[in-house]
């Protein structure tokens, strides 16, 4: 049998030899792949895995695997690498356990989800240094990663590579990455198949670990060398000591303001920077890496104080005369909330300027001194770090609202010291001993749903399209007796002005007089905390008006709300807003339409109990106005067609759910017939009756 296998390994190997390929052998071991790349080189090698229970033999892509893989980078080139970020583009369904030297770009922890992909950030090192500037030390040029997890449906002898690796950092260009075989030589794909058809062969008829452990030839390493982009190179110099600023939607300043061998004080600045971006009650979290604790607060607090971590671990014994009752928090992940404003001029937890706001942070389009929030912490440490200038930020920034965009946050990284007002007074300004930025921009995360949505309706239709079903979210498979599926109904004009619940009689009724379908079951409500209703209000030869109400449905009122409208091709026609304050802002594409409520006004009342609340529906906070437009700087607008109807709209920077159609233009003609028609008739009856 031996004989017979070794005869068809040479024949194989013998054949593929005959044919042109890529593969010569060579005399000497080749060099590594790393030596000829004078760039960024990255490589990922799948080191091994077995199958994890439960036994999924009916649902073979949902049987989970376990991985080990290490992801390298090596900076092979003339100038360093500042906050190196790497790009691994998982694919199957990957559960990450643990990373050494490296956390999430995107501010989630570890153990997580990264099926999708991630960015990896160098942690507690992120900059890699040149040979030049470290004579070929390879533990300052290099980072090595070593990744364990797992992923679900790729068994052996099969490889759950990634798709792509490649540099996140801007300025660098990465080929596509190639795969390379056990001496890191590249192979043809011919020669490949050859040896992985023998390999496979042995393995059946072997009982040899060695067979059972192999990997599929040329699949288990992945490689590519990155390169600097000439027309984007950046402008960071080797004498640059820190990166510089980043520009986002939101900006978090990490600055140490104070420091000692074993605590410091932070100051904390979160800066809003999105014209129509917005936080409400927001909850800042973060993780700490070195076993750090929460001594005191001003300006914020922890959301629960607890010091049960310390207590009962590592600080609990090395700080064994602290009184931990005074400690706010010992959470290796804390949450930070803000303080209401009847503390702001608290000595203990407030008198720290832009604090104590609820945790508003409004857009500086709509108040730039409400734009900030600031706080300060005091920090305890942990050995080894118990040297003044031993100092490292939390890791793994998360910041939210409640009805607000979401935000998705880089890792810290270390910018030049802040300056910051003299705390006695002088005129000079006083620089922090060391200073992180974070950098925090809106996303749509795939999945998450809306928290508002708009309704669509005109002069020359009676029907109200309202909003999507399910626009904000489907209730509970289990308490469905709706459809989720089913398209929302038109509505009578009053039907909007009532809760979803208190809707259904009116529908039906307005179905069947206009002799429209109604689904079996009825379809879902929209289940959103607000709505928005946009209404064509009069289109003329000089120009139109569109009427924008805003309908509360939630139990909390909003203060200082705004809304904003696109309208792609109607803004520059834009006049006034009658009973807002509306503006046009500038640098968003110049066709947003800003709007607020006048002073006094600027109060959203939340939903309140009908009446009788047996028989009275609940009544919804509601503001309204129309918006008048010219059709001089817009000739040839149709407004009727849809150019009078906004392609977004957003609530306190929320972006809402519209709907699919716009309101048709035939049941106004239809409709218009029909009462000329009943009015012709009347009037002729009159005149007979005179007769």
């Amino acid at each position: 049998m031996t004989r017979r296998l070794l005869f068809l390994l040479l024949s194989l190997l013998s054949t593929t030899a005959a044919a042109p390929t890529t593969f010569t052998a060579a005399p000497a071991p080749a060099p590594p792949a790393s030596d000829s790349c004078n760039g960024i080189f990255l490589s990922y090698i799948y080191i091994g895995g077995v199958q994890l229970p439960p036994t999924l033999k009916s649902k073979p892509t949902q049987q989970p695997y376990s991985f080990k893989s290490t992801l390298t980078i090596l900076n092979n080139g003339l100038d360093p690498l500042k906050s190196w970020r790497v790009f691994v583009g998982f694919q199957h369904g990957e559960y990450l356990v643990s990373a050494s030297n490296a956390v999430l770009a995107d501010g989630n922890s570890i153990p997580g989800f990264v099926a999708n992909g991630t960015v990896f950030a160098g942690y507690p090192s992120t900059d890699l240094m040149t040979a030049i500037q470290t004579a070929g030390d390879i533990t300052q040029m290099s980072a090595q990663i070593d990744l364990v997890g797992t992923q679900f449906g790729v068994g052996s002898p099969d490889v759950p590579m990634p798709t792509n690796i490649t540099l996140a950092n801007d300025g660098w260009l990465c080929p596509a990455p190639t795969m390379q075989g056990c001496d890191g030589v590249e192979l043809d794909i011919r020669f490949q198949t050859s040896f992985i058809l023998v390999i496979n062969v042995l393995r059946t008829h072997s009982s040899r670990s060695w067979f059972d452990s192999t990997h599929h030839l040329g699949t288990s390493q992945m490689q590519v060398c990155c390169t600097e982009d000439s027309a984007l190179k950046n402008n960071i110099t080797t004498a640059d000591e820190f990166l510089p600023r980043q520009n986002g939607d939101l900006t978090i300043m990490y600055d140490v303001i104070s420091t000692y061998d074993s605590s410091y004080l932070a100051k904390v600045t979160i800066s809003n920077n999105n014209p129509l971006g917005r936080l409400d009650n927001w909850k800042l979290s973060w993780d700490w890496m070195r076993e750090e604790f929460i001594y005191a607060m001003k300006g914020a607090y922890p959301e629960v104080l607890d010091t049960t971590e310390c207590l009962n671990g590592k600080q609990g014994v090395y700080y064994k005369n602290l009184d931990f009752s005074t400690v706010l928090n010992c959470q290796a992940r804390p949450t930070i909330v803000d303080l209401p404003p009847n503390l702001v001029n608290n000595t203990n937890l407030g008198s720290i300027p832009f604090c104590c706001r609820n945790g508003t942070i409004l857009p500086p389009s709509m108040d730039p001194s409400k734009s900030t929030s600031v706080f300060q912490i005091n920090v305890y440490k942990m050995p080894p770090d118990l040297n003044r200038s031993e100092l490292a930020p939390p890791q793994n920034w998360q910041i939210n609202g409640t009805l607000n965009p979401n935000y998705q946050c880089g890792p810290p990284l270390q910018v030049s010291p802040s300056l910051y007002p003299d705390p006695n007074g002088s005129p000079s300004d006083k620089t922090a001993f060391a200073s992180w930025q974070v950098v925090c921009n809106i996303t749509e995360p795939k999945g998450v749903k809306p928290k508002c949505c708009v309704s669509f309706s005109a002069y020359y239709n009676e029907s109200i399209i309202p909003c999507n079903t399910c626009a904000c979210g489907c209730p509970s498979p289990s308490s469905t007796t709706c459809s989720t599926t089913a398209p929302a109904l038109l509505l009578p004009a009053q039907a909007i002005l009532v809760p979803f619940d208190n809707r259904t009689a009116l529908a039906n009724a307005w179905a069947e007089l206009n002799h429209f379908a109604t689904p079996n079951p009825l379809p879902c409500g929209d289940n959103c905390g607000v709505s928005i209703n946009w209404h064509l209000y009069t289109d003329y030869t000089k120009g139109w008006t569109a009427r924008i109400t805003i309908f509360n449905w939630d139990g909390e009122p909003f203060v200082d709300w705004f809304t904003a409208v696109e309208l792609d091709k109607a803004a520059p026609g834009f006049e006034k807003v009658y009973s807002f304050n509306g503006t046009k802002l500038s640098g968003v594409d110049n066709n947003t339409i800003f709007m607020q409520g006048l002073p006094g006004l600027n109060y959203l009342v939340a939903e309140t109990p009908g009446a009788d609340p047996q028989k009275d529906p609940s009544v919804p906070g509601k503001q309204q106005s129309v918006i008048s437009f010219t059709k001089k700087q817009t000739p040839g607008i149709n407004v009727v067609g849809g150019d009078g109807f906004p392609s977004k709209v957003y609530f306190n920077g929320e972006e809402c759910s519209l709907p699919t159609v716009l309101p048709s233009g035939s049941a106004y003609r239809k409709g218009s017939n029909i009462s000329i028609s009943v009015l012709l008739a009347a009037v002729v009856a009159f005149l007979l009756m005179q007769w």
